[in-house]
């Protein structure tokens, strides 16, 4: 028996193989974070769901490319040879930029299907995309697409930033006192670190925040969203509220005079139109505990109790990226950064705001990077993007104009999709919705794995292999170590890697020289770490020649050295550390955002209630709000068949969480399958009971596979339990254009006659008809 390792997003794992083929996979030992996960990891690469020759539409190959006029999903595929398929790819890129320009082209991909620093799919698609002549891309992501905008308006840096600015949880069990945690800080997301990890530790991280006295409020509709061994106070808040929540403490703060004047006098501006809002003197409302209370739920004496600790001790207002998708998800941001400022912890050890703490793994363990090179990116000589998030909008409406962050945004007549990387029918709303839209483009090319949702939805199929069969380097976000990707087994016989696909491309369009620059895969791992070892050396370290650090089990290294002390620098003297605000201040208020002339979202934190709100008085009083989770056991839908995801499901469906009281009330018992369903859509999942969830949240983890019980058909229940079926695809706002996911009441009944899910079925497929040089 041999024994190889290798990384991934979710940890590193040993594979056992016996004459070649892997039979048994497990986490490190030691490794309190991967255990569940690498359970059975090693059986999804001979799966029945793998795909190992190319594959195109059937109605696709009979009646060419059609523009509006697709049923993706719904008809069977047809298999192709390897010369064949990059033909058909390249004549495709060939007809639609001489048809309709270069614009007519979307990259898409979303950048966490492998953890390597070359064979990463988002790497991949966007040069071969930008050597070929460019290509409509995406901005922000879909986890913090709020953030990434409102922050650098509030307090400057990307919109990144803060990950690194944030208190480490070492600097909170040395020096805070109290952690106020809206979304919680779930240990579950902690298993993810984007880039790979060694070994797990932020549990370890976070129980000696509570082993040193350190006392935290897990604010939320969810108790298990800070973990048990914290002994956290639960404070169950109706979801959506937070802001509300948030602007109330602040007003109590402010009323009892407790505020910390010296540092919103010189390190911030704007507070005194914050105060004038707080108190009522803008809109006639003052945003008292009792005012709050019947908006979130929570007891005034409880919010002002809160209000009062914050002001009296060394404290944190963390929030998790949760929050912030929803719709006016850039508001609790912006609350919780001016509570942090007024609270007096602002700048101070172990104090402040935090964003994002244990979202992965490295946030709140380590800051900054190793600095380790990737695949270079060439400029992508088209400029037309779109927030990530308004894909749908962008292929159903081309020409329409939407506003972003204070510009104009006309969207592109998008006729050819291609991807690599991502499901979009996982982590875009609204499914339904987006089924219609990804029917209007002309023809969609996708790279994967597995028959996974958007491979049933493409045109054209390139299978390609999986991080378990190629050679790479990992240097994860936030993480300390430089670790070999080794190859664990080949992939099947003539299935490529992205690289290799993207090369054939290129080479019949006379760009493969501008594509791989001359360098096979191995070159282009020699050349990147050679540029690591370049760049380590400008900071004193010297790094071992590279067959010496790819025989080894990896390489610990400092992050780049820098000063990630932004507020306390700030406190210290202002005038020396400005921010990157126009007033290098905090910007409690934002002359900036208010010039922008968006009633949804001015240029103060301020509560507005969402479009969809179980707190409405003429709510129905049986609808619940939906929360859609990270799920456990896998990475978000990657690898939804295999074992470690499938032991979180009941019968092959997602579970939906229930509190007892509301089950009982609709006749649903533990076990029973369920419907639940709203305008957008339905799906079906099994119920189970928990008495640490609000009674008006129904709660499901995202990942299930999109299972239409009429493929193809948009509003087809989904018979696994997707709830982006049931999610709306509306804006945070204006300002940011992002995914509003977490604003959704759904209805749920019982359902006693379900169908059996189809989800981790493969397609049909359909021999050719029609010879190659007919089609």
């Amino acid at each position: 028996m041999e024994t190889r390792r290798t990384t991934t997003h979710l940890g590193t794992f040993e594979v056992d193989l016996v004459d070649g083929r892997p039979v048994r996979s497990r986490a490190l030992a030691g490794d309190e974070g991967s255990a569940g996960v690498a359970d059975g990891l090693h059986e999804v690469l001979d799966h029945d769901l793998r795909i190992r020759r190319p594959h195109v539409r059937k109605g696709w190959l009979e009646r060419g490319p059609r523009h509006r006029d697709n049923r993706r999903g719904a008809e069977p595929f047809v298999p192709v040879e390897w010369d064949e398929v990059y033909d058909l790819i390249s004549g495709e890129l060939t007809r639609v930029r001489r048809t309709h320009g270069d614009a007519a082209v979307f990259g898409g991909s979303y950048g966490w299907s492998s953890a390597g620093r070359f064979h990463h799919a988002q790497s991949q698609i966007h040069r071969f995309l930008a050597v070929d002549g460019g290509y409509t891309s995406s901005r922000n992501s879909y986890s913090v697409g709020a953030q990434e905008v409102v922050l650098p308006h509030v307090i400057g840096g990307n919109g990144m930033a803060m990950f690194d600015w944030n208190p480490s949880w070492r600097e909170i069990a040395e020096h805070a006192q109290v952690v106020l945690a809206f979304g919680g800080a779930p240990l579950k997301n902690t298993q993810v670190n984007q880039g790979g990890l060694l070994r797990h530790g932020a549990g370890r991280a976070q129980r000696a925040c509570a082993e040193a006295g350190v006392r935290f409020h897990c604010i939320s509709p969810v108790r298990e969203d800070l973990d048990e061994g914290l002994d956290a106070r639960w404070v169950p808040i109706r979801p959506g509220t937070d802001t509300a929540l948030m602007l109330a403490m602040a007003h109590h703060i402010a009323d009892r005079n407790l505020e910390d004047r010296d540092f919103l006098e010189r390190c911030c501006t704007g507070y005194p139109v914050l105060r004038d809002y707080l108190m009522g003197r803008i809109d006639g409302t003052v945003k008292s505990a009792s005012w709050a209370e019947g908006i979130t739920g929570v007891p005034a004496a409880t919010i002002t109790g809160l209000a009062e600790e914050l002001a009296a001790h060394r404290s944190v207002v963390s929030v998790t990226w949760s929050i912030q998708r929803a719709q006016h998800g850039e508001q609790p941001y912006w609350a919780a950064v001016a509570l942090a400022a007024m609270s007096g912890s602002m700048g101070r050890p172990g104090g402040g705001f935090a964003a994002g703490l244990s979202a992965t793994h490295g946030i709140g363990i380590n800051r900054g990077s190793l600095g380790a090179a990737s695949l270079p990116q060439p400029p992508n000589p088209v400029p037309d993007f779109i927030p990530v998030a308004r894909i749908a909008d962008m292929l159903a409406g081309p020409g329409d104009v939407i506003d972003y962050d204070g510009i104009r945004i006309e969207y592109p007549d998008v006729r050819l999709v291609y991807w690599a990387g991502g499901n979009p029918f996982h982590h875009h709303q609204d499914l339904n919705k987006l089924l219609r839209a990804w029917n209007v483009p002309e023809t969609v090319v996708v790279h994967d794995s597995w028959w996974t949702p958007i491979a049933r939805h493409a045109d054209i199929v390139v299978p390609v292999a999986t991080t378990f069969e190629r050679d790479d380097i990992a240097a994860g976000g936030r993480d300390d170590m430089l670790l070999p990707m080794r190859r664990v087994v080949d992939p099947p016989d003539g299935v490529p890697t992205d690289f290799e696909a993207f090369r054939e491309v290129a080479r019949r369009r006379d760009l493969r020289g501008a594509f791989d620059e001359g360098l096979d895969a191995r070159d282009w791992l020699l050349r990147l770490y050679g540029s690591t070892a370049e760049r380590a050396a400008a900071r004193g370290i010297t790094l071992p020649p590279f067959e010496e650090f790819w025989s080894g089990e990896g390489i610990q290294l400092p992050p780049e050295p820098r000063d990630w002390r932004v507020f306390d620098d700030l406190r210290r003297d202002p005038e020396a550390h400005r921010l990157g605000t126009p007033s290098g201040r905090i910007e409690i208020f934002s002359a900036t955002v208010a010039g922008f002339g968006y009633d949804e979202c001015p240029g103060y934190p301020v509560w507005l209630p969402p479009a969809e709100d179980i707190g409405d008085p003429h709510a129905d009083p049986d609808a619940f709000h939906l929360l859609s989770h990270q799920p456990k056991g896998k990475l978000h839908s990657q690898l939804d068949f295999a074992r470690s995801s499938m032991s979180h499901k009941s019968d092959g469906r997602e579970r939906v969480s229930l509190h007892p009281r509301a089950a009982a009330r609709l006749g649903i018992a533990d076990g029973d399958v369920v419907r639940v369903f709203n305008d957008r859509g339905a799906c079906l999942a099994v119920a189970r009971t928990d008495d640490g969830i609000h009674e008006r949240v129904a709660l499901m983890a995202t990942g299930g596979w999109w299972d239409p019980e009429i493929p193809g058909e948009p509003g087809a229940t989904c018979l696994q339990g997707n709830p982006n079926v049931l999610t709306p695809d509306i804006p945070t706002s204006r300002l940011a254009q992002a995914s509003s996911a977490q604003t959704c009441v759904v209805s749920i009944r019982p359902e006693p006659d379900a169908p059996a899910t189809r989800a981790h079925i493969a397609p049909h497929i359909a021999p050719r008809t029609v010879p190659r040089d007919a089609s």
